[in-house]
């Protein structure tokens, strides 16, 4: 049975090299912590069919992120010099021209290996996770290789997650956006929320 890394644990750390701004360097996962959120978003590969559509939707949308305070990092088992070639190509060519974020090589498949995402083909699957400024996980999904994902749940549980690490006795319902209504940890507490959402109403 493979067992993902564990939801309030800290998430694997990894020295490995990246690639922003088409310069090389290295990035370490930990260098984050005490400092930002990170989104660590793994992908198949370079100039696949989905990714490219996802990398650059956020990327486009990277001013919500930093009012988050959050940093996105890319990983996929390319090499740097593929992430580099991703990078230099344009758009409409399935690359990722501009992007606002650095693009992780794993190309020894060690990281996507501790993160419990590498294919029997030896790609990764779509796997994102979110972890907090002490470095602890504290969300993840992964997806099938053709279904993107969405980046305004991305968002908005994002938004929750951080809700409720400072609002210590709260939780976010279904559907939760900034400036709902909230619940209570505690279930009597609760009840309030309950009996003005399900409760008949006057005409």
């Amino acid at each position: 049975m493979t067992n993902f890394p564990q939801i309030g644990k800290i998430a694997p750390n990894f020295l490995t090299i990246g690639v922003y701004k088409k310069r090389l360097g290295k990035i370490r996962l930990s260098d984050y912590r005490g400092k930002k959120y990170v989104i660590l978003l793994f992908y198949p590969a370079n100039f696949s069919a989905v990714s490219p559509t996802e990398l650059i939707g956020l990327s486009d949308r990277i001013s919500d992120f930093k009012k988050l305070s959050t940093q996105i990092l890319a990983i996929s088992v390319d090499s740097p010099f593929s992430h580099l070639r991703s990078l230099l190509s344009d758009r409409e060519e399935g690359g990722l021209a501009n992007l606002a974020y650095p693009l992780i090589s794993d190309l020894t498949q060690a990281i996507t290996n501790d993160y419990k995402l590498l294919t029997e083909d030896g790609l990764a699957f779509p796997g994102l996770f979110i972890i907090d400024k002490e470095g602890i996980l504290q969300y993840y999904t992964v997806n099938n290789l053709l279904c993107g994902r969405s980046i305004n749940e991305l968002l908005r549980i994002l938004e929750s997650i951080q809700y409720v690490k400072k609002n210590p006795g709260q939780a976010c319902p279904v559907d939760w956006r900034h400036g709902d209504p909230i619940l209570y940890s505690h279930p009597l507490k609760s009840k309030i929320y309950f009996k003005d959402l399900y409760s008949p109403k006057k005409s």
